[in-house]
């Protein structure tokens, strides 16, 4: 049990960077559109931003499913780190 809530927890991590990692795209994207006179192609709602966003939809869905999947191999990553190998800070000070 504890160990899904991890998985979950750094899965949501993932999740949130991929979504700031999203508008950091999309804006130099926007400039990168803007400086050369190219026209803007606003996606569809099949995206995420509804209409909103600039970037190709394949792209928004990349970037979620990468943000996702980052967070899930990170999780088990750091879970066998801190439980399974005891590398954590908590467990410096204990003696087997």
């Amino acid at each position: 049990m504890k160990k899904t809530i991890y998985l979950i927890l750094t899965s949501f991590l993932g999740l949130s960077l991929s979504i700031i990692g999203h508008a950091v795209i999309e804006v130099f994207y926007l400039k990168y559109l803007l400086a050369n006179n190219l026209p803007i192609n606003w996606s569809e709602a099949l995206g995420f931003g509804g209409g909103q966003c600039a970037l190709p939809v394949i792209i928004q869905w990349l970037l979620l499913i990468l943000g996702i999947s980052w967070g899930y191999f990170v999780g088990q990553r750091w879970w066998r780190y801190v439980y399974i190998e005891k590398k954590h800070w908590r467990f410096k000070n204990i003696k087997t």
